[in-house]
């Protein structure tokens, strides 16, 4: 295919998913569901038109998925409703560790014991796999700033808290690779991969974007004619935090998304505290009128920077899931790719949904959506190319290859084509 025929393709793409075309939503068809039909069309599973080697472009791929979940992170983190609150926040926190632990641990107990894995093999396929995405998940996200939905806010603050949150396990996994389990290794993890790498990507984080929404907020009062660059302070402060997190050793995409929540819910308290007639601890709707006549007050950075960030989130989107189809070869689908992914869906993602929310008081319902809708995608993507770089066998790299890609398109596949049915259906 030549360059022309590449820029009409994806032109074309991008006009009919920007139509909203009425045949798209007669069959429940998502944005990704389109560009994965292209890719594996054009892929080498179908006409061979081009092909993406994951093991030769891994360090490639690695940046690729990782840009594309770190905007994602920031742009979950602020559509948050809400602040850290327990009451508000326990069933995501509980989905985002409990529950991925018990999805490691399932998924780890069907490679050892069914692929015939070894155990760190199994458990990283575990950490691999158990992260749940921000990119893909775009029809169960949070909609925009102020969305308080309770299973779109469960699942995109699950999803943003996750993909951090599954490190640990990579490394684990990883670790016992190279040298068997004993009591130093596992010891080590745990106070390094597990309680330093979390509790210090939760400081930098949220320090961080406490720190750049009182340094904004001076200078629009300082200097109020002069409009600030949003979108470059929302991208700078990935940069910082994520670098930051890199020197650290902590987990930068934990980091990014609470920094992004930390950044918003500190510019509507300093918003509301500068604002006349109000006590600063809540910021109402009826603030519109105030942020009209006195712009400086408005939480600019967090709301300029989705203008930006949210269709770089969508491009990202396009470009990964076409690559997608061009990794994915026909004998991809093996009994132990598609037999695991089956068992992740139906058994491994409701039942860690189940056992992570137990006695939390989360309507059955809710929880039933919930352990549906594991949307599997970037993150996954991420991490194995991490494992691959990092210096994993080739013929477990292989195999667990063809196991992700296998599992995204099918959660791309069946989420996406149930999504919009069972929300109808099911959820007000």
């Amino acid at each position: 295919m030549t360059i022309a025929t590449w820029f009409v393709l994806i032109g074309s793409l991008l006009i009919l998913i920007g139509l909203r075309s009425s045949l798209l939503r007669r069959f429940h068809l998502t944005p990704p569901l389109v560009y994965l039909a292209v890719g594996v069309a054009l892929g080498p599973s179908v006409l061979g038109a081009f092909h993406f080697n994951p093991l030769e472009q891994a360090q490639l791929l690695e940046v690729l998925a990782e840009v594309a979940v770190l905007v994602s992170l920031f742009i979950a983190g602020m559509k948050m409703p809400v602040p850290f609150q327990w009451r508000a926040w326990r069933a995501p926190i509980r989905l985002a560790f409990l529950s991925m632990t018990i999805s490691v641990a399932l998924t780890a107990a069907f490679g050892y014991y069914v692929l015939a894995l070894p155990l760190g093999a199994a458990i990283l396929l575990g950490g691999i796999l158990a992260p749940t995405d921000p990119v893909l998940a775009t029809e169960v996200q949070v909609r925009h700033v102020g969305d308080q939905d309770p299973l779109r806010f469960t699942l995109t603050s699950e999803a943003g808290m996750n993909d951090g949150s599954a490190f640990p396990f990579v490394m684990l996994g990883l670790a016992m690779i190279g040298s068997p389990a004993s009591s130093e290794l596992l010891s080590t993890w745990v106070l390094k991969d597990v309680l330093w790498s979390t509790l210090s990507a939760l400081v930098v984080g949220l320090a961080l974007g406490w720190l750049l929404a009182h340094v904004v907020q001076k200078q629009r009062v300082l200097e109020s004619e002069g409009p600030l660059l949003d979108d470059f302070l929302g991208l700078g402060l990935i940069g910082v935090v994520y670098g930051t997190c890199l020197v650290v050793e902590a987990w930068g995409f934990m980091a990014v998304f609470v920094s992004a929540i930390s950044l918003r819910q500190t510019e509507l308290k300093l918003a509301a505290r500068d604002a006349p007639g109000h006590d600063g601890h809540m910021l109402p709707v009826s603030m519109d009128h105030t942020w009209k006549q006195r712009p400086q007050l408005r939480p600019q950075v967090s709301e300029g920077s989705l203008l930006f960030k949210e269709p770089l989130e969508r491009m990202a989107e396009l470009v990964l899931v076409l690559l997608l189809g061009g990794m994915l070869f026909l004998d991809s689908w093996s009994f132990r790719s598609v037999g695991l992914a089956m068992f992740l869906f139906a058994v491994i993602r409701p039942v860690s949904v189940y056992l992570g929310l137990l006695g939390s008081g989360i309507p059955f319902r809710l929880q039933l959506l919930v352990g549906w809708f594991g949307v599997r995608g970037i993150g996954s993507i991420y991490y194995l190319m991490f494992a691959i770089v990092f210096g994993l066998p080739e013929d477990l790299a292989v195999e667990f290859i063809h196991i992700t890609l296998v599992v995204i398109v099918l959660s791309i596949i069946i989420h996406g084509l149930t999504v919009r049915p069972m929300i109808v259906r099911w959820w007000p």
